[in-house]
């Protein structure tokens, strides 16, 4: 029944809303894709600035059969509802419900909610991966491990820095997809290349997933020249030639870690899933050898790797954070959806995201406006009808009452009417005062014959057609009052209902401590629409008041003029019937 009478006010609102624009109308479904870096979310602070994120899939919440089967249709649009987002598809398998999908924020800033849209169900869409403008200029080469086992490992940035080879081995599940496995011998070799080339003190930041086989020994999981990336005894260590910086505990074996380091020229840090765990201070040098990748001579890696990442500038703390968020089991920064949003036509896409935002009691608040609209309607239909059947019959009613003169009598016996002109005459209020007058005539004729009637007599006839025209009015004011109750109510209501979604909003934003627009506006976009179904039901009902009453107004009128005219015809009618002498042979009483 809400539903219902929510999907009223819809159609009643929609025409006066700026409707949340579809993207494209050439796909049929939208899901809303969080990434929350407020205090519900990774809580962070600070700026993060353009990041990728990964967008996992599932049958969850995701409906695979609704898109195509290579996820070609998968677009991500920004929260404009209009600008496309650079993303492509690192693995989409529509049969097991699983896709993982990167995508491009031109920029993100911590505490905050951001919400874009996923759209899908483009049977005519093709393929549209954009692999190289999902990462930032700064990346020098990233590598997902998504290639096919015994092809070189492909860099996904715009600078081509592709492996000689690949990975000894691979793993089917790895954190994200599909993972490079390495059994203690061979490694990934990176030629160098001129985008490859750091200056000495150049920023560098390396990420990764790590997932150990073994805890002994010493492990290279990058090398380039003096740097050496890697764990030792399973303890994250750098070292720059015989320099070494290392964190005081040592990573879990077999389970996946993300390990980065970060080095802006001046201080080297290491982070553990996110969290700084080691610092020096030390500038980088000069780099521009070859880069291996799961191992170094005399320090072989054994275990698995996936995602690893190369970038020549210093990433801060918040988009690692967000990295490990992101592509992570926990899964706390991007939230898709569970329901989608199917394209109806270009109509009411804010109405509907609002609708969903209600609380209870503003749902309650709203049902209530909705159901005053609801009755007010119905008034206004049942009471419009009634008026143009009185109106009907009384121009029946007048046009024979005229033609009848002086020679007044019940309506079925006027001569020559019709039984169609009876049923009208039924229905008119004129016709039952005239009927009423009638037989209060014939009753005193019945009593005193033809005298002519007394003052009281007159003032007793007038009376009881007094009394008729008293409970016509009646039935025109019968639930009129309703019309009233949503005129002056129905606003009221509705304020009630917003002030306390707002203070419900604010108090919400209080407890969660999350200042962002995002966080905000939904909830107080739903409180207004509670003064929205307030005006809804008062508006109509006013205008139909208004027309109803001058309606009754004019009738009540003529009521009143008949009712003079009435009393005063019969009145002379019974005098001539008192004066007019008996016909011959008929003698007088």
């Amino acid at each position: 029944m809400i539903r219902y009478l929510l999907a009223i006010l819809i159609s009643l609102s929609a025409f006066t809303t700026p409707a949340q624009a579809w993207w494209n109308k050439d796909w049929q479904y939208r899901k809303a894709v969080t990434v929350d870096t407020s205090p519900s979310g990774i809580n962070v602070s600070g700026a993060i600035g353009r990041t990728v994120v990964l967008v996992k899939l599932t049958s969850g919440n995701f409906t695979f059969t609704e898109a195509l089967q290579n996820g070609a249709d998968i677009k991500f649009v920004d929260s404009d509802d209009k600008t496309p987002l650079a993303a492509h598809i690192e693995k989409f398998d529509a049969a097991t419900g699983i896709a993982y999908v990167w995508v491009s924020l031109a920029t993100l800033n911590g505490g905050e909610k951001k919400q874009i849209w996923l759209y899908f169900g483009n049977a005519t869409a093709g393929a549209s991966d954009d692999a190289k403008g999902t990462f930032d200029a700064d990346y020098l080469a990233v590598y997902h491990f998504a290639d096919n086992p015994g092809q070189p490992t492909a860099d996904k940035t715009a600078n081509g820095n592709n492996a000689l080879n690949g990975p000894p081995g691979v793993d089917d599940a790895g954190i994200i997809g599909r993972a490079a496995r390495f059994p203690g011998q061979g490694a990934i070799q990176i030629a160098p290349s001129p985008s490859l080339a750091m200056p000495a003190g150049a920023p560098f930041t390396f990420s990764a997933w790590v997932k150990p086989a073994a805890l002994t020994g010493e492990a290279a999981v990058f090398a380039r020249g003096p740097l050496v990336i890697g764990l030792s005894n399973g303890v994250p260590f750098v070292a720059l030639g015989a320099a070494k910086t290392q964190v005081a505990a040592p990573v879990k074996q077999a389970e996946w870690t993300h390990l980065a380091v970060v080095a802006d020229g001046k201080t080297l840090k290491i982070y553990v899933n996110g969290i700084e765990a080691g610092a020096a201070t030390v500038a980088l040098p000069a780099l521009d050898g070859p880069i291996s990748i799961g191992g170094a001579e005399g320090r072989p890696f054994s275990g698995d790797l996936d995602e690893v990442r190369l970038s020549k500038s210093a990433r801060p703390a918040a988009m690692l954070l967000a990295m490990v968020s992101s592509e992570g089991p926990s899964g706390k920064l991007v939230t898709v959806s569970d329901s989608a949003e199917k394209q109806a036509g270009g109509g009411s896409g804010v109405i509907g995201f609002i609708v969903s935002k209600l609380e209870p009691l503003d749902q309650g608040v709203v049902t209530i406006c909705l159901l005053l609209l609801a009755a007010a309607i119905g008034v206004m239909i049942w009471k419009t009808r009634y008026l143009n059947a009185c109106e009907r019959g009384n121009k029946v009613f007048l046009k024979r009452f005229t033609a009848m003169h002086d020679d007044l009598v019940p309506a079925s016996e006027i001569a020559g009417i019709s039984p169609q002109e009876v049923s009208f005459i039924t229905k008119s209020p004129l016709g039952r005062l005239y009927e009423t007058g009638i037989e209060e005539l014939n009753v005193r004729r019945r009593k005193f014959g033809d005298r002519a009637l007394s003052s009281e007599a007159v003032d007793a006839l007038r009376a009881a057609v007094d009394g008729v025209a008293v409970e016509e009015n009646q039935k025109f004011d019968k639930f009129m009052v309703l019309l009233t109750i949503a005129i002056s109510g129905g606003p009221f209501i509705g304020l009630l209902g917003t002030v306390i979604g707002v203070m419900s909003t604010f108090g919400g934003v209080a407890m969660a401590g999350d200042v962002n627009v995002n966080a905000i506006a939904p909830g107080i976009a739903a409180a207004l629409l509670a003064t929205i179904a307030g005006l809804a039901a008062a508006i109509p009902s006013l205008f139909g008041y208004n027309y109803l009453n001058s309606r009754i107004t004019k009738i009540s009128d003529d009521i009143r003029v008949f009712t003079d005219r009435l009393i005063t015809r019969l009145a002379e009618m019974q005098a001539e019937a008192a004066h007019t002498p008996p016909p011959l042979g008929i003698a007088a009483e």
